[in-house]
Parts: structure tokens; C-alpha cells; sequence
């Protein structure tokens, strides 16, 4: 038996990359322009061979470099998730580049000491440092340093062994610091891009407190000044009075209009998402949650926001207790969307899942914790999917329309 919902919206730019996002770009439109004008000082060089008569030399060079021009216009115009593929190309191109250097030179003897894919070895490995991270981006580094040192010894004039030793330790060493340049301008912006996270969700949760402290003053001198005085005037009074019927008159506005004041106490979408990461990691911090982003900023009343952290809790524990499968690990997955207006937050497991229709009316963690929690809450809602051996999909819904 299975239950679906519609999406509020589709997943969108990831929350919180603002750092992270800028310096993807700026790291990719330099690369980019870099080997454009790298490509157009080496040309020369190539043309003025003499052993090679045909245009393989020349679409060699551009072959390699050419990928870096798409790398430099997406990282300016196109879309963030995109530019991190593009390196890749980039970087893949250069290192094939680099490998059939010696098929397409068979020496080089005027107007260079080197290749230029060995010159030109800094770029290669700063499109590595973009496209990928840690052990892929430090390993494709060392192949490309050691393949442009063999590939250069196989072409250049009066090479020797310890000619190659020197090349590849120098190759390695200039790797290894551009690398390190990027690597580490990604690990600050990631630093960063999480320490803004943290503080505007500390932010939003003293905001919050703020609020709640001064509604509970404002409503205790209501009461003080307003339903006491009214009751005490009442209790000393032997007959009602016109000064006594208006007293309790404006002390009822006063309590209607403090009943219906709009709420003061609200998330925004990181703040919100933060929360649910919380609540999450509370029950079990290996499981991930993911977010996106699509339309403008959420703004969450704190209570609903305490329930949807509630019944996830819940939705986490309950996959925890009853969803394993003997043999072999349960995954399980948290996606935040947030939408103009709304928020839906999704758990996926693949564990042994179970047939709705069939729990027990004693199994409170699904009915009553879940389903039956996000039904009290205005706006919200509840589905759980699922059928046995195919896992379980809970999803939780707010929308500030109700």
C-alpha cells in the first residue's frame, strides 16, 4: 500500500554555498583565461618546428587547451554544479594531451628546453583541484607530473635518467603547490560558507527566544493590568456599572487582540534546515541531510518548525527500530526542500519496510507520532510509502497557505 504526495518544488540551488559558490567561479573563469593565453604564447612555438610538416602538432596544442575555454565561460555565466564537470574534461583532455606527446613529436630541437605540456603542467592540475576533491584531485596531480616528465624526456634532445629524475620531482613539487593553492581556497570557502550557517541559525534561535520573552511579558502585564483589575472592580462591585462594562470590554479586545497577534517567532530557510539537521543528528548524526533551495526565503513559525523537527525525530527512530535487514546495512537518507511558502522534508530507507495497512494500533511511532503530529499542525501534513522488502519513504509537509 502506498501513499504519494505532490513536490511544493522541484530541488534547487543548494543552501548555504554563497563562499563556496564564488570561489568555484572565480577559480574556474582564471583557469580558463589562463590557458587561453598560455595556448596562444606556446603556438609559436609549435609552429616553428621543422620535423613536423602536418597539423597534427597544432591540434595537439589546441585539443588540450581548448576545454578550458567552456570552463572559463561557465564559470562567468553558467550554472555552479556545472563547473566542476567541465574541469574534469579539462584536466582529462590535458593529461591525453600529455600522453601522446611523443606520438606526435618525434624531438623538440628549436626555441624550447621543454615540451609544453610540461611547461604548461600548473594548469592541468588546477583543473584537477576543481573538479575534484582529496585523494582523486592529489593522485590525478602525481600521474600528471610523472606522465609530463616521461612524455617530455621521450622528445627532448640529450635527456638522461637523472635529467628525468629532476623533472619529475620538480613536476611533483609545482603540482603539489598549485594543488594545494585551490584545495585550500575550497576548504576556506567551505569554512566559511559553514561558520555563516551556524551563526545565522544561533542568530535565528536567540531572535526566537527574544520574541517568545517579550509575548510572555506583554501577556503578563495584560493579565496583571487587565484581567486582575477587572476581577478585583468586579468583586468590590455590588452592581454592575458603565466604568465596569467598558473596563471589561477593553480588557476582552486586549485579550482577543493578544490571542490573534501574528507570530514573531520564525525560521528562515537555513535557520529551518539547521533545526531539521539537528533533530536529526540527535537520533542518529550518520544519517545525511541534504537541502535545496527553489523561490524566495522561508519564513517557519517556530512551533511548526518544533513539530516537523519532532516527527522527524520520530520517522528517524522508528527506520532505526524496525526497518533493519539481516546482512547487510540500511541506508538512509534526509532531503529539506525548501519552496516559496512551504518546506517538505523526505526520509528514505531501503530497509525491510512493511505494509501500512497492517500496524498495529499500539505501533504509536508511525499513527500517532508522525501522521498524527503533523495533522494537528496548521499547514501540515504526513504520507508514509512502503511495502515489505522494498523500504520506506516518509514525507513531511508545511505550507504557510495551510
Amino acid at each position: 500500500m502506498t501513499t504519494t504526495v505532490p513536490a511544493p518544488a522541484a530541488a534547487g540551488t543548494e543552501l548555504s554555498r554563497a563562499a563556496t559558490d564564488q570561489i568555484l567561479r572565480r577559480l574556474g573563469m582564471v583557469i580558463g583565461v589562463g590557458a587561453m593565453i598560455v595556448m596562444t604564447l606556446e603556438l609559436p612555438a609549435v609552429l616553428i618546428q621543422p620535423l613536423n610538416r602536418s597539423l597534427w602538432p597544432e591540434v595537439h596544442l589546441v585539443g588540450a587547451y581548448l576545454p578550458f575555454a567552456p570552463l572559463a565561460l561557465v564559470s562567468a555565466l553558467g550554472p555552479v554544479t556545472a563547473i566542476r564537470r567541465v574541469a574534469a574534461v579539462a584536466a582529462g583532455c590535458y593529461l591525453l594531451a600529455t600522453v601522446l606527446t611523443p606520438l606526435v613529436y618525434s624531438v623538440v630541437s628549436i626555441g624550447s628546453f621543454a615540451s609544453w605540456p610540461y611547461r604548461g603542467l600548473a594548469l592541468g592540475v588546477m583543473a584537477g583541484g576543481l573538479a575534484w576533491s582529496g585523494r582523486t584531485a592529489t593522485a590525478f596531480a602525481a600521474v600528471l607530473a610523472v606522465a609530463t616528465s616521461v612524455s617530455n624526456a621521450a622528445v627532448v634532445p640529450d635527456s638522461s635518467a637523472w635529467a628525468l629524475f629532476g623533472d619529475i620531482t620538480r613536476g611533483l613539487g609545482v603540482g603539489a603547490l598549485f594543488l594545494w593553492c585551490v584545495v585550500y581556497a575550497r576548504t576556506a570557502a567551505d569554512r566559511v560558507d559553514r561558520e555563516a550557517v551556524h551563526q545565522r541559525s544561533k542568530a535565528a534561535t536567540v531572535a526566537a527566544t527574544a520574541a517568545r520573552e517579550r509575548e510572555g511579558a506583554r501577556f503578563a502585564a495584560l493579565i496583571h493590568d487587565g484581567v486582575l483589575s477587572t476581577l478585583l472592580e468586579a468583586s468590590r462591585a455590588h452592581e454592575s456599572s458603565t466604568v465596569l462594562r467598558a473596563q471589561a470590554a477593553r480588557t476582552l479586545d486586549q485579550l482577543e487582540q493578544a490571542r490573534s497577534a501574528p507570530e514573531l517567532d520564525h525560521l528562515d530557510a537555513t535557520a529551518a534546515v539547521e533545526f531539521l539537521r539537528a533533530a536529526v543528528r540527535e537520533v542518529d548524526p550518520d544519517v545525511p541531510v541534504r537541502a535545496a533551495r527553489r523561490g524566495a526565503d522561508l519564513r517557519l513559525p517556530l512551533e511548526a518548525a518544533q513539530v516537523l523537527g519532532a516527527a522527524l525525530s520520530e520517522a528517524v527512530r522508528n527506520s532505526l527500530r524496525h526497518a533493519g535487514v539481516p546482512g547487510r546495512p540500511v541506508r538512509r537518507t534526509v532531503a529539506v526542500t525548501i519552496a516559496t511558502g512551504g518546506i517538505r522534508v523526505v526520509l528514505t530507507d531501503d530497509g525491510a519496510g512493511f505494509d501500512p495497512a497492517r500496524v498495529p494500533v499500539d505501533r504509536m511511532g508511525i499513527a500517532g507520532s508522525v501522521l498524527g503530529r503533523m495533522r494537528t499542525l496548521a499547514g501540515g501534513a504526513a504520507f508514509v510509502e512502503s511495502s515489505p522488502g522494498n523500504g520506506t519513504v516518509v514525507t513531511l509537509v508545511w505550507g504557510s497557505d495551510g
